[in-house]
């Protein structure tokens, strides 16, 4: 007599852990990202307000390290046993999703700014200049130092969006998707407003063009979940727009 099979129950396709902190276990509290955001805000000014002793190449490192350094203590102390749900694994995909992203944020914004220079200008980034008529070891110390400060970028805008999803979702009852909306637009526009003192204070310029890449900048983190993802696409996008500059005027003098 044979032996009647086992009946199996396929297993269900893997679903994409949700946005952290703002729901679940993890969750953080509102007075806790209360304070998150503001040693974001904190990390900010640092950059401004903070005298650091010594040269340029030591202020440079001092700032750039301090502005994710501030905020990620403070999450670390507001969610000591889910603050790691911002970062995932990188791997071979990851890092093709860095590449595919910032490619993304590039078109799109250097088409905007294309369509529109004519009717709202645009200034360049100071610092394309300085690295034209800087040494390469200068550049280099340049690129390096950007890292942890594109990687805090990243940290002063997710963390908010996180704080403005958690309040909205779970204060006020909204829905996931328009509590979302609600931040990632509102992100958008902190992030590019917080250009301003770097683009002339070009407020067209810096919602637009600035507010609009920081919306692809997002979505590599929305999509993948990952905070290295949307750094790694930040560094593609800023590297590329510092580079091209560079790379002109060294053209320029030969």
């Amino acid at each position: 007599m044979s032996a009647n099979p086992v009946a199996t129950t396929p297993a269900a396709p893997a679903t994409k852990p949700d946005l952290p902190l703002y729901d679940g276990p993890f969750a953080v509290d509102g007075r806790r990202w209360l304070v998150v955001v503001a040693a974001c805000a904190v990390a900010f000014a640092q950059l401004v307000l903070l005298p650091v002793p010594g040269g340029p190449v030591i202020q440079q490192w001092v700032h750039a390290i301090l502005l994710p350094a501030i905020p990620l203590a403070a999450l670390a102390w507001a969610a000591p046993r889910g603050w790691t749900g911002i970062f995932r694994k990188v791997g071979p995909r990851q890092v093709v999703q860095m590449f595919g992203f910032g490619v993304l944020n590039l078109t799109v914004t250097f088409g905007v700014a294309i369509l529109l220079n004519n009717l709202i200008g645009g200034n360049a980034n100071p610092a394309g200049d300085i690295l034209g008529d800087a040494s390469s070891g200068e550049r280099i110390q340049f690129f390096l130092a950007s890292i942890p400060q594109l990687w805090g970028e990243e940290l002063i805008t997710i963390l908010p969006l996180l704080a403005i999803l958690s309040v909205l979702v779970r204060r006020f009852g909204w829905t996931r998707r328009s509590a979302l909306a609600t931040a990632w637009i509102g992100t958008a526009v902190m992030f590019g407003l917080l250009h301003l003192p770097t683009y002339d204070w070009n407020i067209l310029q810096c919602l637009l063009y600035i507010g609009l890449a920081r919306v692809f900048l997002t979505l590599a983190y929305v999509v993948t979940r990952n905070l290295w993802v949307s750094t790694g696409a930040h560094i593609v996008n800023d590297w590329t727009m510092f580079s091209v500059p560079m790379l002109l005027s060294g053209a320029a003098l030969i």
